[in-house]
């Protein structure tokens, strides 16, 4: 059964980083398997309106305000006519947000579930409890998933800290990790030439060999801001070169810290061994990476961190901080852990040059290994039975996982992960709960909001917004007819010529 989503989040293409790429990839995917998607996002610099990408995937360009990290001003109410406008041209079934800190996704799930539609969303960050930031993000992610349908994480870590953080059933959370698009993420000596006997060409990788007095290059692909370690990382560069002479550093991204950075290459010297590219395309990530040898990842939180997969699929010996959900990505042959201080990063990171120089492990074999670990495809078909779930298309016990003879045990539970009522009384029901003070304004929210919506649709009646045709797309049985209708012509041809050449012949 197709459905029509939208994706909505604030964290989009052009800007690179794992939401933007989880969102593109999972889209994509989902329009192959024959679904209708649409993303809406904020406007970025000139993009604003309508732009289509390939697969015929359109993406709304909101123009709102961004206050802070491509994070839209937050208003609660202003979104919903533009976005109910979407939602009845595009014919939407369901609404997936993204980002915990995403102000579009959390009005989008209030205004959806107004509209009486089904609603998903994917944690891709860890939160803590104490600061006033995560606090205030806490409560904020207590009210959107007091009336969500389904919750998606990437990695059993984030579940853990979602569950917590929002007071969650654990049975209405999934885990659906990140993947990459391993094709495109290939070592440099990555050889297709190798013929097998049966004439099919099979992938083959030659694992490079590193001498005791070859250069060795980390590789540090990140965005310069303290939650992702940029500060350890700052600290432990001076202490590796140091140890080792043959050792250089090329490191690509931007943020707030990079002045930092700057100023402690100028202040120990550092500026021959150590390469800054500044800012990098996503497209360019692979073509950085397969300069090294190592992929330093200093994070200090992580849900899931694609990019030490990519590395992994490039043929990069991972060191990481054991930190969030970095633990559960690759096997233990593929990565170094440290614990999130300065001087295990760096006994970490000799000990993966010392293990490179003296053979004991070869990277270059990892992309096959990636490439079988992690799939979008797999991805895409694993949310779309989120969706199935969601929507009734399959049984809460085959959903859930409910089995019919704990029928008696499991009715408590299944009332409270089974599929949410849209009426209002439940709906308020549901964010009374939230707190003594935090309760009752969320319910006053959901009554303006449900106002609101009357509104709309009395002053500005779906009969007057134009439905947006679809993309068109092939039909495979038209596909195959066509095939079909070519062998067959092929065959008349040959009937044809045979028939003319014995004429031919006979005549002479």
């Amino acid at each position: 059964m197709p459905y029509s989503i939208a994706m909505v989040s604030d964290f989009f293409f052009p800007q690179p980083g794992g939401v933007e790429s989880h969102i593109y990839q999972l889209s994509s995917k989902l329009v192959d398997r024959g679904h209708k998607v649409v993303i809406i996002t904020h406007a970025y610099g000139g993009r604003n309106g309508i732009r289509y990408l390939t697969n015929g995937l359109k993406v709304y360009h909101v123009p709102f305000y961004v206050v802070y990290r491509e994070t839209t001003f937050p208003t609660v109410f202003s979104f919903f006519p533009i976005f109910r406008n979407i939602i009845i041209r595009e014919q939407i079934d369901i609404v997936h947000g993204h980002g915990s800190l995403s102000n579009l996704c959390h009005e989008a799930i209030l205004h959806a579930r107004t509209m009486g539609l089904r609603t998903v969303f994917t944690d891709h960050s860890l939160f803590g409890f104490a600061d006033a930031a995560s606090i205030l993000t806490n409560k904020l992610l207590k009210f959107t998933l007091s009336d969500v349908d389904h919750v998606i994480c990437v990695s059993h870590t984030c579940k853990e800290n979602t569950v917590l953080r929002a007071a969650l059933d654990p049975l209405m959370v999934s885990v659906i990790p990140n993947a990459i698009q391993a094709e495109n993420f290939r070592p440099l000596n990555y050889d297709h030439r190798v013929k097998k006997a049966s004439n099919e060409f099979q992938i083959n990788s030659i694992p490079r060999r590193v001498g005791q007095d070859d250069i060795i290059t980390i590789v540090v692909v990140s965005r310069l801001f303290y939650n992702k370690g940029t500060d350890l990382l700052i600290a432990v560069i001076p202490p590796i070169l140091a140890s080792d002479p043959n050792v250089r550093f090329v490191i690509a991204g931007s943020g707030p810290m990079a002045i930092d950075l700057e100023q402690m290459l100028e202040r120990r010297v550092l500026q021959d061994r150590v390469e800054l590219l500044g800012p990098v395309r996503h497209e360019e990530v692979r073509d950085v990476m397969v300069r090294g040898h190592i992929y330093l990842h200093p994070s200090l939180t992580e849900a899931f961190g694609t990019v030490i997969v990519e590395a992994a699929s490039c043929g990069l010996y991972v060191v990481c901080t054991q930190v969030g959900g970095i633990p559960e990505v690759l096997p233990s042959e593929m990565t170094q852990f440290a614990k999130p201080e300065e001087d295990d990063l760096v006994a970490a990171t000799l000990r993966a040059i010392s293990a490179l120089r003296n053979g004991k492990v070869h990277p270059q074999r990892f992309h096959d290994q990636v490439k079988a670990m992690y799939s979008w495809t797999d991805v895409a078909r694993r949310t779309e039975r989120v969706y199935h779930g969601i929507t009734g298309a399959i049984s809460e016990q085959e959903f859930y996982g409910f089995a019919d003879e704990y029928d008696g045990e499991w009715s408590a539970t299944r009332s409270r992960a089974g599929i949410q009522n849209f009426a209002l009384i439940d709906r308020l029901k549901r964010y009374y709960g939230c707190g003594i003070w935090a309760g009752k304004l969320f319910c006053l929210c959901v009554v303006v909001d449900f106002l609101l919506f009357v509104f709309l649709e009395f002053w500005f009646p779906r009969a007057g917004i134009d439905i947006a045709k679809n993309w068109p797309k092939k039909d495979p049985t038209e596909k195959k007819s066509t095939h079909s209708n070519k062998q067959h012509g092929r065959l008349k041809t040959r009937r044809h010529r045979s028939r003319v050449e014995s004429d031919d012949n006979s005549h002479g």
